[in-house]
């Protein structure tokens, strides 16, 4: 994952577009020493939540000195913004890669590989869960930027758009945010009380996408072939 994630936070520090941080870092050391700090706030995250949090534990576990962090980021709030945006730009980026690689014969099975990803991630990557529960991400001020529904809602769209010729529209488009959103929030059920994610929950999140899109998309498909005349 740090291979990954140092491109992805090196690439959005060229993007131009805003960020958490009080000032980009110019130089590649400097931008996998915000890296390691980013990693360092994952952890404690997971371990001991937001309240435990400090920029003196973030520099301890990430083996910095303090003034390293405050040259980058002026408080903690900054440093889990920062985390929640590299998740969900690794979030794009492995469901992008995926597609790359892999062919699906239906929409849904494509659906799922998304689904599939977000759970992985809940799983697996540091900080990931922590920073999607609604309640957290009021708290660090995160309306502005795109979470994890939003970039799956995107992700379904283009495909659907692109892999599978759904005609596009405004109706599309609400549908796919709605059910991103409902989705998100059986998911996050799934992971309540299983730090796993309890798979019985994770196929209902599925059955719920599926069965929503069907009757969504049902107006785009293929009209059925006409029947010869007489």
């Amino acid at each position: 994952m740090y291979v990954v994630s140092t491109v992805i936070v090196e690439d959005h520090f060229e993007s131009g577009e805003p960020t958490p941080l009080r000032r980009r870092p110019a130089q590649r050391r400097s931008a996998r020493r915000v890296e390691r700090m980013l990693d360092a706030c994952a952890e404690l995250l997971d371990e001991s939540g937001y309240e435990a949090l400090t920029t003196t534990r973030i520099a301890e576990r990430a083996g910095v000195a303090i003034g390293s962090v405050y040259q980058f980021f002026p408080d903690k709030r900054a440093i889990a913004q920062a985390l929640a945006r590299r998740n969900v730009e690794l979030l794009a980026a492995r469901v992008g890669r995926r597609f790359i690689h892999e062919d699906y014969r239906s929409w849904w099975d494509a659906v799922d590989a998304i689904i599939d990803e977000y759970v992985d991630m809940h799983r697996s990557v540091p900080g990931f869960r922590f920073l999607h529960f609604d309640e957290v991400v009021q708290l660090l001020g995160l309306q502005t930027v795109a979470d994890s529904s939003t970039v799956i809602a995107g992700r379904m769209r283009a495909l659907l758009l692109e892999e599978f010729g759904v005609a596009d529209s405004e109706e599309v488009e609400r549908g796919l945010m709605v059910v991103a959103e409902a989705g998100d929030a059986v998911l996050k059920l799934a992971f309540r009380h299983d730090p796993q994610g309890a798979p019985e929950i994770v196929a209902e999140a599925k059955r719920l996408i599926r069965g929503y899109l069907a009757g969504l998309l049902t107006p785009a498909r293929e009209p059925e072939p006409a029947q010869p005349e007489g």
